[in-house]
């Protein structure tokens, strides 16, 4: 039996509201002991509303943000935030953001950026950090010509291609995409979710996938986990969830989600084209 990449142990994050002179403070916990494991190379969607917990839960598995109680264990090991995380298990956990602009160093251009990394956690010469890093700008989709470019120059799919392909350049076990494509066209959008899959299936990654949209959710994941106000209301796989949620605020989500995944944005975008066509 294969060791999980990633095991969560009835984790919880607690946050205290200051008080006033005649309100004492206030505990509020946003993630309410969450358990789940994760296999190599298949993806966990997390998702709910704003304020459910789910980007409280991915700064914990990132080792952003320590639990106030509960275990995370990465490749078996055990986080033991206590006495300090080590660089060697921050390089197993690399997460890419809904902005990848605000990530990326104005100052750098794009071949320094994907080194970067290397730079800081390896020996390996400056040479070999320059072809690993034009190796993975081609990976991504992006050319020669890009490596030395500025952030700016690019458009925000070009972006988010940059922070995938610097999210990889350690070989992490697993990736945290906080909600990767909300922020993009409907087009790109499909590409970039097509660019996962493809780097998934080549790589053997694994992802868990932060998102408040099930449409996406539906055409990316493997696993789905539903949460609510800290709690976790349903998970099972894809399947599962979608042809038979059980519980309400799932149920409520379904209706209330727009169908924007790649199948039908594919379609979407066609009817467009053969209206222009006709036109």
């Amino acid at each position: 039996m294969t060791t999980p990449v990633l095991q969560v142990r009835d984790l919880k994050r607690d946050y205290v509201s200051s008080g006033g002179l005649f309100r004492p403070a206030k505990v509020v916990r946003a993630v309410k002991g969450v358990n789940f494991s994760l296999e190599k190379g298949r993806t966990l969607a997390v998702v709910g509303e704003s304020g459910c917990g789910k980007s409280t839960l991915a700064r914990m598995i990132t080792l952003i943000d320590n639990p106030t109680s509960g275990d995370i264990l990465i490749d078996g090991d055990k986080v033991d935030a206590s006495h300090g995380v080590t660089k060697a298990m921050r390089q197993k956990v690399q997460i890419v953001f809904q902005n990848p602009y605000g990530s990326l160093n104005p100052r750098q251009k794009i071949g320094e950026v994907l080194a970067e990394p290397l730079l800081l956690n390896t020996d390996m010469p400056a040479s070999e950090r320059r072809d690993r890093a034009m190796a993975m700008l081609i990976k991504v989709g992006l050319g020669p010509e890009h490596f030395n470019r500025y952030p700016h120059m690019f458009s925000g799919g070009q972006r988010q291609r940059i922070a995938i392909a610097r999210a990889l350049m350690l070989n992490p076990s697993f990736l945290v995409l906080d909600e990767p494509v909300s922020a993009l066209d409907l087009s790109v959008q499909a590409q970039i979710l097509n660019l996962l899959k493809d780097l998934q299936d080549e790589f053997g990654l694994t992802y868990v996938f932060i998102s408040h949209d099930l449409s996406v959710v539906r055409y990316i994941a493997d696993e789905v986990m539903v949460m609510y106000f800290g709690d976790v209301v349903e998970h099972g796989t894809r399947d599962e969830v979608f042809s038979n949620p059980k519980h309400s605020y799932t149920q409520t989500l379904f209706a209330a989600t727009p169908n924007s995944g790649v199948e039908h944005i594919k379609a979407r975008l066609a009817k467009k084209a053969a209206l222009a066509a006709a036109g």
